[in-house]
């Protein structure tokens, strides 16, 4: 029996947050001068802000983007999975966030306890979506319902990092 050695498997992304798919779009994100690699550590200091994100694509193709973390508010209890920290829908290829629409605005990880992974998700669009309601809650969110409820079908491109909580002493 062969072991998968994909990191979106190994993180348990495929599984937890989304089906398996195919790759087909290039998402680059970078934390400031940090580039976000699959299972790569970003603190949560340096992620207070969005981070820089680039889509290659036609500017003719639109995407939605998604980040969530499965893991709160504890890796071991999850009981708010996922959680949602951002929203952008209607991205033009080519480009990035910004010259989307965002429907729920950035929030930085802040795990309160353990290891948490934050999963960014890439999907492309069939068309305009044109108003998207607003999630209700950024608790209990599923990534899977909310791009079934757009016809998003399965993601084109996925990224995590992951996070803890900063010592009081080294937060800068």
């Amino acid at each position: 029996m062969a072991v998968s050695v994909d990191p979106l498997v190994v993180g348990r992304v495929i599984g937890d947050v989304v089906d398996m798919f195919v790759p087909t779009v290039t998402m680059s994100v970078y934390y400031g001068s940090k580039h976000v690699s699959n299972g790569c550590d970003i603190k949560p200091s340096m992620a207070i802000n969005p981070p820089k994100l680039t889509i290659d694509g036609r500017s003719d193709e639109l995407y939605t983007l998604v980040m969530t973390d499965p893991d709160a508010p504890s890796p071991s209890e999850p009981s708010m999975r996922e959680w949602v920290h951002w929203i952008v829908t209607d991205i033009p290829g080519g480009t990035n966030p910004t010259r989307g629409k965002e429907i729920l605005p950035y929030m930085g990880p802040h795990p309160p306890v353990g290891i948490h992974r934050y999963i960014l998700v890439l999907f492309k669009q069939k068309g305009p979506l044109g108003a998207v309601q607003h999630p209700a809650s950024r608790a209990n969110f599923s990534t899977r319902l909310f791009a079934d409820n757009l016809n998003l079908g399965l993601p084109v491109a996925t990224v995590y990092f992951n996070s803890q909580k900063e010592p009081l002493s080294r937060r800068r």
